[in-house]
């Protein structure tokens, strides 16, 4: 059975993130692998120590993983690392930098692997656009080619920094029965282990099927 799965829209680490809590505590451990490299270019060691002070007021400690490049994602002992996590967090804000560097890695291998065991998964911004098949792309709203994880169900993270055409553009564009769901940052849709979706945060998703209005309900289990 899969572990939990978390789509973060961005925001991450911040006041309104109280699922993380809930999240810790669905791993059963009191340590959290961060993997940074969606922020490879934009100063990762600040998104880790932002994560580091975070999880310390959750009674956590932080692990880095630093996988900023695809040889990085290509070692062994990062592999290890996350393989036996049970707490991973995909963060950082270039999806297609994630995608360029994680996409048939030993270390996305043993990402899927921890799941699948259990584990639990949470992925902000680009870490959560970029699990889903197809992902969006940020920089216009129209869709390109993720990791994966999840099929049939995109993400559009930070929608609250989006405007209402740009939103409507990328849900014209969806794929017949594709489930666009617009996640504000401080906000997560949450896939628990029996495979039913539900909202935690500040804001509130909004879920597009076939360009209309859809639920969380009509997520794949």
């Amino acid at each position: 059975m899969s572990g939990v799965l978390a789509l973060v829209g961005g925001g991450e680490w911040s006041p309104g993130c109280t699922f993380d809590r809930t999240l810790l505590e669905a791993s059963g451990g009191n340590e959290v692998a961060v993997l940074p490299t969606g922020s490879a270019y934009e100063n990762p060691a600040k998104l880790l120590a932002r994560a580091v002070e975070w999880f310390d007021g959750l009674g956590a400690t932080v692990r880095e993983v630093p996988v900023l490049t695809r040889s990085d994602a290509s070692a062994e002992e990062h592999a290890e690392v996350v393989r036996a996590a049970r707490f991973v967090y995909l963060a950082g804000a270039s999806a297609q930098h994630l995608r360029s560097v994680l996409k048939d890695t030993p270390l996305y291998a043993a990402l899927v692997e921890a799941w699948h065991g259990g584990a639990v998964l949470a992925g902000s911004a680009a870490g959560a656009d970029v699990l889903c098949d197809p992902m969006v792309d940020a920089r216009g709203g129209a869709f390109a080619v993720g990791l994966g994880l999840l099929v049939g169900v995109s993400v559009i993270p930070a929608c609250n920094t989006w405007s209402p055409e740009k939103i409507h553009r990328t849900v014209e564009l969806a794929p017949r029965d594709l489930a666009v769901v617009a996640v504000p940052e401080a906000t997560a849709v949450i896939r628990g282990t029996d495979g039913a979706w539900r909202a935690a945060g500040v804001g509130d998703p909004v879920v597009y099927r076939n360009g209309k209005l859809a639920s969380l309900a009509d997520l794949p289990a």
